[in-house]
């Protein structure tokens, strides 16, 4: 595998209301970063599943591209966060 596309699993979005300044932040939080194929007939575009084997269509793309190699695959900040079943497949690819 040559090309992958990092995409991210998204907790349910929730609301956080600043009370002092009346302002309403809604968004969601990182659950786990994963990798897929890409797709060779749309590029930039991930494969149905990713390499762990979940739907990519539940998951949010990461424009993330490692910074040459030995680069971490995922975007560093979720370094904690990233699918350990895609780094394993990765790996053996």
């Amino acid at each position: 595998m040559t090309a992958i596309v990092v995409l991210l699993e998204l907790e349910p979005a929730t609301e956080v209301v600043d009370a002092d300044v009346g302002e309403t932040d809604i968004g969601a939080r990182v659950r786990a970063v994963h990798a897929a194929a890409a797709d060779a007939e749309a590029p930039g575009a991930p494969l149905p599943r990713t390499l762990c084997g979940l739907d990519t269509d539940e998951l949010e793309p990461e424009a993330y591209v490692p910074a040459g190699p030995g680069a971490p695959w995922y975007p560093p900040e979720y370094r904690s966060r990233h699918c350990l079943d895609c780094e394993e497949a990765l790996r053996g690819a």
